[in-house]
C-alpha cells in the first residue's frame, strides 16, 4: 500500500512547474501537514489541543481566550469546560460528531448571545448544562428540546427577558433550574403547575428579576417538595396581605426558600412615594395584615376524609399516628388506613377521630414530622336537618318555651256568661270560673243579679263558732245560708273589683 502512495505523490510532483527539487519538497511538505490537521483524522493520531487541558475524559479549555469551540473533541470525552472564553455563538456545527459520553458542558462567562435551535443535537446525554453568565436575551421554542436527559440548566446572570412557554417542555428529567438575575417579568407558572410542571423539577430560581405580581393562589396549593425550593426573593413585588400569609406559612413550614432568604423578601408599597419593606413586616404598622396561623383540618360526621403528610422531599417513608399515639397498622380494624402515596384515609369519619395526627416521615437523608389537627363537627355535611347542632337545638327549646309561658299569661279562658251552659244547671258554675271572672258586667242587669247570687264574700266575724271553716255537719238549711248572704249584700255596700279579688286570696272561707 506504499507504493501507490508513492507514485500518486510522484505524479502530483510531476504535474507542478520546473521548481527546483527543493522548492518541491517544501510544497509537498506543506499539504502532508494540512492533511493532519482535517477534522476527519483518525482520533487515534490526534491529542488534545495544546491550549487545553487532559485529564482522563476531562478536557479543560477554560480561560484559553478561544473565539470558537476546538474541533475534533475525544470520543470519551465526559466534562468540557469552555468557560471563561470568547465563544458569543454556539452554531449548530460546533461538533460535527456524536459525543455520547458527554454530560458535563459548562459555557459560562463567554459574552454568548447567540444558541442555535440545532446547538445540542450531538449532545444528547448531557446531564449538566452551564449557560450562566452571558448575554443571552431569550429562549427560543424547543431550543432545549434534544435534551431530555438533562437533569441541571444554570441560565442566571444574563439578559433573559423572553422565554417560551414551551422552551423547557421536553426536559423530563430536569431537577434544577437557575433562572436568577436576569430581566424576566413573568413567573413561568407552567413549569410548577400541575398538569403541566416538569415533573422532578425541585428547585427553581427566578430571583433577583423583574416580576411584580405572583400566583398566589396557584403556588399556594403547591406541594412542599416543591415550595421548598422555589426562590423568588428580590423581585419588585407588590405588597399584599396574601404575600405575607403565602411566605409566613411557608417559614412557620420551615421551608428552605423562606427560611435561607428570609431578609430578602421584600415588596413595594402601594403610593406615589414606591417605599420597598420587608414582605415578613406586613403583620406590623405597614398593612397591619393578620398574623399568619396554621388553620386545623375540619370534617363532618360520615365523610370520607384524606389528610396529606405534605413533606419538604419527596419519596419518603411516611408512618402515620392516631389520637392517643395509636399507631395505623394496615389490616388492623381501624376505620383510617395509609394510602399508597402516604396520605391518611379515614371512613367514615366519627366524633371521636377528632385530635392531633402525627405524620413521621423517614428516607436516608432526611427526617420529618408534621402534625394535622383535626376537628369534626357533630353533623352530617348534607344531613339535610336530620341531625343539628347542640347549640342550635338548645336555642329551639329556649324559644318554644318562651312562646308557652306568654301563651300562659296573655291568653286568657273565656268568661262563663258567654260560654253555653249545656248539660249545666242553673247554679251549678264553678268557684274557679267564678274567680277568673273578675271584670265588672255593666250588661243586663237580671244577668248581673244572677251572677251575684253564686258568689259570697263572708267575713270570718259574720261567722261565729266556725273557726274561719264550713260547717262541717251540715245542720244548717241551705235556705238560712241564703239568707244570711242576702242579708249582708243589701246591708253592706257593694266591693269594688279589688277588694273582690283580694277576697278572693284572702283566706276567708266562700260558700256557694
Amino acid at each position: 500500500m506504499l507504493q501507490p502512495s508513492a507514485r500518486t505523490g510522484d505524479s502530483l510532483l510531476e504535474t507542478l512547474p520546473h521548481w527546483s527539487q527543493g522548492q518541491r519538497w517544501a510544497f509537498s511538505l506543506i499539504v502532508c501537514m494540512a492533511l493532519l490537521w482535517l477534522p476527519g483524522a483518525a482520533g487515534s493520531a490526534l491529542n488534545c489541543h495544546k491550549t487545553c487541558i487532559c485529564a482522563s475524559n476531562i478536557v479543560s479549555c477554560s480561560k484559553m481566550n478561544l473565539t470558537t469551540v476546538p474541533t475534533s473533541l475525544p470520543l470519551y470525552t465526559a466534562v468540557l469546560d469552555l468557560s471563561y472564553n470568547n465563544i458569543t455563538r454556539l452554531r449548530s456545527e460546533w461538533t460535527s460528531v456524536k459525543l455520547l459520553k458527554l454530560h458535563n458542558l459548562l459555557l459560562s462567562h463567554n459574552g454568548l448571545h447567540f444558541l442555535s435551535s440545532e446547538a445540542f443535537i450531538y449532545v444528547k446525554y448531557l446531564r449538566y448544562l452551564d449557560l450562566s453568565s452571558n448575554n443571552l436575551r431569550q429562549l427560543d421554542e424547543f431550543i432545549f428540546e434534544p435534551l431530555v436527559n438533562l437533569e441541571v440548566l444554570l441560565l442566571y446572570n444574563n439578559q433573559i427577558s423572553q422565554i417560551d412557554r414551551s422552551a423547557f417542555g421536553t426536559m423530563v428529567n430536569l431537577q434544577k433550574l437557575y433562572l436568577s438575575q436576569n430581566q424576566i417579568s413573568r413567573f413561568p407558572l407552567e413549569l410548577v403547575k400541575e398538569k403541566s410542571r416538569l415533573e422532578k423539577l425541585s428547585l427553581l430560581d427566578v430571583s433577583s428579576n423583574k416580576i411584580k405580581m405572583l400566583p398566589l393562589d396557584e403556588l399556594q396549593v403547591l406541594p412542599a417538595w416543591i415550595k421548598n425550593g422555589l426562590y423568588f426573593h428580590n423581585n419588585p413585588l407588590l405588597c399584599h396581605c396574601d404575600l405575607y400569609t403565602l411566605l409566613a406559612h411557608w417559614y412557620i413550614r420551615k421551608l428552605n426558600s423562606a427560611v435561607d432568604f428570609k431578609d430578602d423578601y421584600t415588596c413595594v408599597l402601594p403610593g406615589p412615594q414606591k417605599t420597598q419593606v420587608g414582605v415578613f413586616d406586613l403583620s406590623g404598622d405597614n398593612m397591619n395584615c393578620s398574623t399568619f396561623k396554621e388553620a386545623d383540618e375540619e370534617a363532618f360526621l360520615e365523610q370520607t376524609l384524606i389528610l396529606g403528610c405534605d413533606t419538604k422531599h419527596r419519596d419518603m417513608l411516611k408512618t402515620w399516628m392516631m389520637p392517643g399515639n395509636v399507631v395505623v397498622t394496615p389490616g388492623s380494624n381501624q376505620t383510617a388506613k395509609v394510602l399508597p402515596d402516604g396520605s391518611l384515609q379515614i371512613s367514615p369519619v366519627r366524633s371521636e377521630d377528632s385530635g392531633t395526627y402525627t405524620c413521621l416521615a423517614m428516607s436516608e437523608v432526611f427526617n420529618e414530622t408534621i402534625y394535622v389537627v383535626l376537628k369534626v363537627h357533630n353533623f352530617t355535611m348534607h344531613g339535610g336537618g336530620d341531625t343539628l347542632n347542640t347549640a342550635y337545638t338548645t336555642l329551639v327549646g329556649c324559644l318554644a318555651s318562651v312562646v308557652l309561658v306568654l301563651m300562659y299569661l296573655y291568653l286568657t279562658p273565656c268568661r262563663c256568661f258567654c260560654c253555653p251552659s249545656k248539660g249545666k244547671a242553673r247554679g251549678e258554675d264553678s268557684i274557679h270560673s267564678s274567680m277568673l271572672s273578675v271584670t265588672p258586667t255593666h250588661e243586663d242587669p237580671a244577668l248581673k243579679a244572677e251572677l251575684n247570687r253564686h258568689v259570697a264574700f263572708i267575713d270570718s266575724k259574720d261567722l261565729q263558732g266556725q273557726n274561719g271553716k264550713l260547717n262541717p255537719t251540715g245542720d244548717e238549711d241551705d235556705d238560712d245560708l241564703d239568707a244570711e248572704a242576702g242579708s249582708l249584700m243589701k246591708g253592706k255596700r257593694k266591693k269594688s273589683v279589688a277588694e273582690s279579688i283580694s277576697s278572693v286570696f284572702s283566706d276567708t272561707p266562700m260558700v256557694v
